[in-house]
C-alpha cells in the first residue's frame, strides 16, 4: 500500500501507517527530516520542482528522475507501506503514486487507478509532466495521460490531506 502526504504530514503518516520506505519528490529536499523508524537506505530523495516546463531557477521533472523513482519503487519489498510525499501532498506526490501503481501492476487499468486516486483525494492534481514521462517510460501508450484527463483537476479549495493508493 502507498500513502501520499505533504511534508508537514510526513512524520505522522509514517507513524500511523508503519511505513518503512519513503519517496520524497520536492524542490528543497534539505527540508526533509527522515523519521527515525525508516532506514536511510529506504528513503529516496529526488529534487524536482512542481513545474511542467523548464523555468530558470527551477528543476524540471526529467526522465532521469522517473527512472530513479521507478528503480526505488520496484526495489520496495512491500512488507510494509511506502509513503510518497512532496511539499503540499497534491501534485508531485500524487503523480508519483500514480506512476508507482502503474509500474507495480502492469496490467491494471490506468483509468481505474486514477479514479481511485480521485476518490481518495479530492485535492490530488498529479503533475502532468511526471505522468507524461512515466507513461512513456512504462510503455503505457498515452493511457496514463488519458486517465489523468478523465480524472480532471483537483479541488484546489481544499487542503491536501494524506490518502492511500491500493496496489491491487
Amino acid at each position: 500500500m502507498i500513502h501520499v502526504c505533504s511534508l508537514a504530514a510526513l512524520p505522522a503518516t509514517v507513524e500511523a501507517t508503519g511505513a518503512r520506505h519513503i519517496l520524497t519528490v520536492m524542490g528543497n529536499v534539505s527540508k526533509v527530516v527522515r523519521p527515525a523508524s525508516v532506514q536511510e537506505a529506504n528513503h529516496l530523495l529526488i529534487s524536482m520542482d512542481d513545474i511542467t516546463e523548464p523555468a530558470e531557477g527551477f528543476v524540471v521533472p526529467s526522465e532521469a528522475h522517473i527512472m530513479r523513482a521507478l528503480t526505488f519503487i520496484r526495489g520496495w519489498d512491500r512488507a510494509a507501506p511506502m509513503v510518497i510525499h512532496c511539499y503540499a501532498g497534491i501534485s508531485r506526490s500524487s503523480a508519483s503514486a500514480f506512476m508507482a501503481a502503474c509500474a507495480l501492476n502492469p496490467h491494471r487499468d490506468e483509468a481505474a487507478i486514477a479514479r481511485q486516486i480521485r476518490t481518495a483525494s479530492p485535492s490530488a492534481f498529479p503533475n502532468r509532466l511526471i505522468v507524461t514521462l512515466a507513461d512513456r517510460v512504462l510503455g503505457r501508450d498515452g493511457r496514463m495521460i488519458r486517465a489523468l484527463d478523465e480524472m480532471g483537476p483537483g479541488n484546489m479549495s481544499v487542503e491536501g490531506r494524506p490518502f492511500r493508493v491500493d496496489l491491487e
